[in-house]
């Protein structure tokens, strides 16, 4: 049964940084294009960032460049996404997603992506 599960999430002080990890399941994830979607509340969910299969550059929507920085580790089936100098405007849900690397290999539409973790929560307050 194909499962990906976010963690690492948490309440943050501004400026503070955070580690989030995505474990997944069911297929391999060498196979297939990982990545990173955040929804703040009563906002669209947008992309962050994306890697796909053998391709060790992550890309990045523009408001996430600087600040993210997207890794796999495909021998243990875990993407990361590492975010620093948190802001408030960085609070909402962190979702991993995964879809096959054709025809688009790499697209920041929540609309491509056929598999979803279930989030994890990021507040960023002080």
């Amino acid at each position: 049964q194909v499962q990906l599960v976010e963690s690492g999430g948490g309440l943050v002080h501004p400026g503070g940084s955070l580690k989030l990890s995505c474990k997944l399941s069911g297929f391999f994830m060498a196979y297939g294009t990982v990545a990173w979607f955040r929804q703040a509340p009563g906002k669209p969910r947008e992309g962050v960032s994306c890697m796909i299969d053998g391709d060790g550059d992550a890309h990045y929507s523009d408001s996430a460049k600087g600040r993210f920085t997207m890794s796999r580790d495909n021998r243990q089936n875990t993407a990361y996404l590492q975010i620093t100098n948190l802001n408030p405007e960085d609070t909402a849900v962190y979702y991993c997603a995964r879809r096959s690397p054709f025809p688009d290999p790499c697209p920041l539409t929540w609309g491509d992506y056929s598999s979803w973790g279930q989030g994890t929560q990021v507040t960023v307050s002080s």
